[in-house]
């Protein structure tokens, strides 16, 4: 890692943004994708106008050029290997598909909100590397302020016994259980205390977010065409008054996967909704229509564990590398729960589909099953929906019409209201 100097330097900087800078952010932004960032004068944050590597495979720089000097924390990780770098939230105003081309010890790299008033870049490297040096140079003879970032290519040894003993896998046994270092605690959401609703209460997860994109296509991002679905949901289901409405996330900050469910989990949800849009690489042919996925330790098909395995990578791409968390599923009965939760999501799952086959395009196999890490709360019926393909471009002009939406979800707020009128009935006949 970095010297001792510049160690006392980075936890300092740590602290202050901690205590007093709340770190993350978003990648350049649309017309479209500025309406659902959080609601702080993007003018506030610094601007990073610039970003660009030099060097080679044994020794590799990043540059990025901002307005003003912003405080931050460097780190690395392994498995992959991967640098992160927190800092206060930029407005970066940088070229599009900036990042997607490495140089040297670095694939390639992405930048993103991970919560209000913070951002985080992710290098992604080639092999095992150290921070040599890292530093922010104030602006001076006409040049902006830079943030420095230089990489050393290390051997295994030397990279493993420089990660902090969180991140070093032969030390976890010895040390008690922790999230990863590279976001403050704060970054967790929290569920505001609420009066005392006896309402069912409805999850809405818009998926991805912040420095998670998704798929993108012709210039929309699913993260931002998955949050206005949510929203529109939530809007319709609020209307109505019959149940409590939460959203995961209601702009464009990353959420972890498993902060998803335990919101859920929480509250004691009645039904949890993951919304996503999918895409396939060309070389996989062109699918089109909604899908609808339940939880099964194994996928009904080759796409749905495809479809798993990229979902299930969300907080690796945000710079978490989360291990499955203990689960808490210690007994028969509540191995019981989980399969009675199963069956009552798969009922969900084709009601759903019945409702939403008679107003919009469906997949032709519009029911499947994976191990999607989203779904498995053990108490909580969960759904997670591809409500369409973005590499499809007939897909692709329905989620970008507010028409379609709408009729998208009117039916599935039919289903809702037919699944949970059902259970309520049932629970009151058997008191």
């Amino acid at each position: 890692m970095a010297s001792r100097t510049n160690q006392r330097v980075l936890l300092g900087c740590a602290l202050l943004c901690a205590a007093v800078l709340p770190c993350a952010d978003s990648s350049r932004l649309s017309a479209a994708e500025s309406q659902s960032q959080p609601s702080v004068a993007v003018a506030n944050f610094p601007i990073a106008s610039a970003a660009r590597l030099a060097g080679d495979g044994k020794q590799t720089r990043f540059i990025l050029d901002i307005d003003q000097t912003v405080s931050f924390r460097a780190v690395t990780l392994a498995d992959p290997y991967r640098v992160v770098v927190d800092v206060p939230q930029i407005n970066f105003q940088l070229p599009t598909g900036i990042g997607s081309g490495g140089r040297g010890l670095v694939k390639a790299f992405r930048y993103g909100l991970v919560m209000p008033g913070g951002s985080r870049i992710v290098f992604d490297l080639t092999g095992p590397a150290k921070i040599a040096n890292s530093y922010v140079l104030e602006a001076a003879n006409g040049q902006p302020a830079r943030l420095v970032l230089e990489l050393e290519e290390v051997d295994r040894t030397a990279f493993v016994q420089s990660l902090a003993p969180e991140n070093r896998p032969e030390l976890r046994p010895a040390i008690a259980p922790a999230p990863p270092a590279t976001v403050p605690a704060a970054a967790a959401p929290e569920v505001p205390q609420q009066k005392v609703d006896g309402r069912p209460v409805v999850v809405i997860d818009p998926g991805h977010g912040g420095i998670d994109n998704g798929t993108q296509s012709s210039g929309e991002s699913e993260k931002n065409l998955v949050l206005a679905f949510g929203l529109a949901l939530r809007d319709r289901l609020e209307k109505a008054g019959k149940y409590r409405v939460v959203m995961t996330r209601n702009d464009d900050t990353f959420i972890p996967l498993s902060d998803r469910t335990k919101i859920a989990r929480n509250l004691k949800a009645a039904l949890f909704v993951s919304i996503h849009a999918d895409a396939l690489p060309r070389a996989e042919g062109d699918a089109q229509g909604a899908t609808i996925y339940t939880l099964s330790d194994k996928a009904s098909d080759a796409e749905a564990q495809r479809l798993a395995d990229a979902e299930n990578r969300a907080d690796a791409i945000a710079g978490f590398n989360l291990a499955e968390e203990p689960t808490d599923v210690a007994d028969i009965l509540i191995d019981l729960t989980q399969r009675e939760t199963r069956t009552f999501s798969n009922r969900f799952a084709h009601l759903l589909m019945g409702e939403m086959k008679s107003a919009v395009r469906m997949h032709k196999h519009p029911l499947k099953s994976a191990g999607f890490r989203v779904l498995k709360a053990p108490d909580v019926p969960s759904v997670l929906v591809e409500i369409g393909y973005v590499s499809n471009k007939g897909d692709l002009e329905h989620l970008v019409s507010e028409g379609w939406r709408s009729k998208a979800v009117g039916s599935m707020a039919q289903a809702i209201d037919g699944f949970l009128a059902k259970r309520l009935a049932t629970a009151g006949a058997g008191n």
